[in-house]
């Protein structure tokens, strides 16, 4: 057989295989690893699908593990909503392709809720931040991580997490969790410009020089479209590469957006109206937050996992989020909870570490 022979041959032959790890492995090894780099030196990161911004040293990156509840089996949220229609519009007799932004493709229970979402995002107050300012953002969470040797997961019992980031990147910010970073952080080393420790157990949190759509700030967040098939061409476009699939990793980049940040009431109403746009977007009929309010929620699955936005039924507002298994896994049968958090208050503060008086979730 000649070169020739055997260049064609090759071509013909199907690749080797190779051994992949399942996704729920993945998931798995991933939050080892963010519990891992929590013990690393601060750097302002990214929220991921199902983390938060947080500390670990990765740039554009998940945070923290995983949102889980003060247990590996709690109550499952309620199935989806019947859909009214599919909400699968074509073009040309074709099924509108994933990632499209010109079509509604969510249910129509979904596209309700979320209008009704984007309506009330867009009636509250401009807080019109000052340079100087932060937001702050106070939260109920719990973490999740796993030990690679025994597959043991831990779960931290749910705690109240605070933060507070720089209106426009530029300041230091803080983060609080109940229970970690023990009382200061290390000492600086030589030539490291981070401020002194704090005594309450806060972290300093790096500026952001650079701020993006995986790392955004308020002022980052004012200039977003608020058409929201501009807005929702540019998630796509600026998370391209990223997460399993565009749809996934856009309706997880929406919910990064909504939930430890302020944005403008204009911005806010885009991204809900551009998430219901996003394939695969549902409607949950009851779901609960890590405080125990209930709710109706939007949802999307990713990896045998059902990520939902839990929303006051009356107010419509934001309440939390809620992640439940629906497929076999390594992470628990179907109906697990595997996350949770709740969105106690939001507001603008003067200073990193102040608690407001009042707080508006």
């Amino acid at each position: 057989m000649n070169e020739h022979e055997r260049a064609e041959l090759a071509r013909l032959l199907p690749p080797p295989a190779r051994p992949e790890l399942s996704s729920d492995r993945h998931r798995l090894l991933r939050g080892h690893l963010m519990s891992e780099i929590r013990d690393t030196k601060p750097a302002r990161v990214r929220r991921g699908k199902l983390g938060w911004v947080a500390i670990p040293a990765l740039a554009g990156g998940l945070a923290l593990a995983m949102v889980l509840p003060g247990g590996s089996d709690g109550a499952a949220s309620k199935a989806p909503l019947a859909q009214q229609q599919s909400g699968q519009q074509v073009q040309g007799g074709q099924p509108a392709e994933s990632g499209s932004t010109t079509l509604n493709v969510a249910p129509v229970a979904a596209v309700q809720l979320l209008t009704q979402a984007a309506d009330t995002a867009a009636g509250k107050p401009d807080p019109k931040p000052g340079k100087n300012q932060f937001v702050y953002v106070d939260s109920l969470v719990s973490f999740s991580s796993t030990n690679l040797a025994t597959g043991e997961t831990k779960v931290d019992a749910p705690h109240r997490r605070q933060i507070w980031l720089s209106v426009d990147g530029s300041q230091w910010g803080v983060l609080k969790e109940e229970g970690k970073f023990g009382k200061g952080e290390a000492a600086a080393k030589e030539g490291d410009k981070r401020p002194a420790p704090r005594p309450d157990g806060g972290l300093w949190l790096d500026p952001t020089k650079k701020p993006s759509i995986g790392a955004p700030t308020y002022n980052y967040l004012a200039g977003l479209p608020t058409d929201p098939d501009a807005l929702l061409k540019k998630i796509y476009d600026e998370t391209k590469g990223q997460g399993r699939t565009p749809d996934q990793e856009a309706f997880a980049t929406i919910g990064d957006l909504l939930r430890e940040q302020i944005a403008p009431p204009a911005v806010s109403a885009a991204l809900y109206r551009a998430a219901a746009k996003i394939p695969g977007v549902t409607a949950v009929e009851d779901s609960a937050d890590a405080s125990g309010r209930h709710g109706v929620a939007v949802a999307h699955v990713d990896s045998g996992v059902r990520t939902e936005w839990i929303f006051d039924p009356k107010s419509h507002e934001f309440l939390g989020e809620c992640e439940v298994v629906v497929a076999e896994g390594d992470l628990g049968k179907p109906g697990t909870v595997v996350g949770h958090s709740a969105v106690l208050g939001r507001s603008i503060t003067d200073k990193p570490g102040d608690e407001p008086k009042q707080t508006n979730a």
